[in-house]
């Protein structure tokens, strides 16, 4: 099972490599804030791991199982951003949340906050009730 600093590598290679058909280190280090000799690291582990292929001076490609976390991850964390957003959750740190929060989602979670996020869209008089609701419970904790 990879670890959620494994899980983030094989998201950004995935998106990166959907964006450009391919992911160097330094394309991967320069979209996690991390620099390229850490990438690199990580490329190898998940080489090692049977998560992707890493050649030297040449790149990363994800093996099946690989793209699989990556998409699983990628979605879940999809899912969390519709899930703030239909919920007018504001924060100054949201990013910072939903990267923690994918990690420790199982699919039936991701298909229940899918499926409530579709819910609200489809009944905004039910979502605005909660909204009400929810800032009415927040003004009793204060």
């Amino acid at each position: 099972m990879p670890t959620p600093s494994m899980e983030d590598y094989l998201e950004k290679i995935y998106l990166i490599f959907e964006q450009k058909g391919y992911a160097r280190a330094t394309d991967v280090a320069s979209s996690l804030d991390v620099l390229p000799s850490s990438v690199t690291k990580m490329m190898q582990k998940l080489d090692e791991k049977g998560l992707g292929v890493y050649e030297k001076y040449r790149g990363f490609i994800l093996t099946p199982k690989g793209i699989k976390i990556a998409k699983d991850i990628a979605y879940k964390h999809h899912i969390l951003e519709e899930f703030f957003r239909v919920l007018e959750i504001k924060s100054d740190n949201i990013y910072n949340e939903i990267e923690g929060l994918e990690h420790h989602i199982g699919e039936e979670m991701a298909l229940s906050i899918a499926s409530l996020v579709k819910f609200f869209e489809e009944n905004p008089g039910i979502k605005a009730s909660y909204i009400k609701y929810r800032q009415e419970m927040g003004k009793q904790d204060n």
